[in-house]
């Protein structure tokens, strides 16, 4: 890694559940001289990714919030989804979910919640990994056959666990299928009780951007209204997609 990268890695750091790290813990896990780390740190702080607290440590830093705010406020994918999620939920109560792929992981970045009967575990910030939840799944559907092959290779215990096939074959007709039938459908994987429906969203150039979703707070549903609100969810992953297209984000 160039310095940049080495220095960024701080930043990783705090994904996990632990937000505080002192000098000597990040220096211990990351293994860099001390001098080097202070340096980093240094621009971390001074442009507030990071901040120093006593007898604490260093923890996320303001310009954190501040780049969040700015990114629910005019990021063009939120933007051009927002109002047709608002309008799902209000029309087939549930919560519905605007993700994108983060690394190895999905990111949920925007909810809209239409019901208050049930909770989702999957919040705007937390990330799941590509193979669990129908949010998750229709984009792995469509990634790269290349792409597909090293998450297979990196982790497949959790390729088989999530049901998608217990070879490369296998997961890749799984995946198929889920992409030929436009949604994708699970229960119970990320939330206990409830029902995901997901269907893609595109860039203008075709390229798995990231999905919407609907979350319904009961499973075991007739075919039937599973049918027919994949097709709503559809409908609304569509529109996105021509916004996002028309607008040239």
């Amino acid at each position: 890694m160039n310095s940049l990268e080495r220095m960024i890695v701080i930043l990783d750091l705090f994904e996990g559940e632990r937000l505080e790290w002192t000098l000597e813990d990040m220096q211990a896990r990351l293994g860099y001289t001390r001098s080097t780390l202070y340096r980093y740190l240094k621009v971390l702080t001074d442009t507030g990714l990071l901040t120093s607290l006593s007898e604490v440590g260093y923890t996320l830093g303001p310009r954190i919030a501040e780049l969040d705010y700015s990114m629910r406020e005019r990021d063009p994918l939120i933007s051009a989804s927002r109002p047709v999620m608002a309008e799902l939920v209000t029309d087939v109560p549930g919560i519905a979910l605007l993700c994108r792929r983060y690394r190895s992981r999905v990111l949920c970045v925007h909810q809209e919640q239409g019901t208050a009967s049930f909770q989702s575990n999957y919040e705007r910030g937390l990330a799941r990994p590509l193979f669990q939840g129908a949010a998750s799944r229709i984009i792995l559907a469509h990634l790269p056959s290349a792409q597909v092959r090293k998450i297979y290779e990196a982790d497949r215990d959790a390729v088989e666990q999530a049901g998608l096939g217990a070879s490369l074959n296998e997961m890749r007709a799984s995946l198929r299928g889920i992409r030929q039938a436009g949604f994708d459908i699970t229960e119970s994987q990320v939330t206990r009780g409830v029902t995901g429906v997901a269907a893609p969203i595109f860039d203008r150039r075709n390229t798995i951007l990231g999905s919407l979703s609907l979350t319904l707070g009961e499973d075991h549903l007739p075919p039937e209204r599973l049918t027919q609100v994949a097709g709503r969810v559809i409908h609304c992953a569509r529109t996105v997609t021509r916004a996002i297209a028309r607008d040239g984000a």
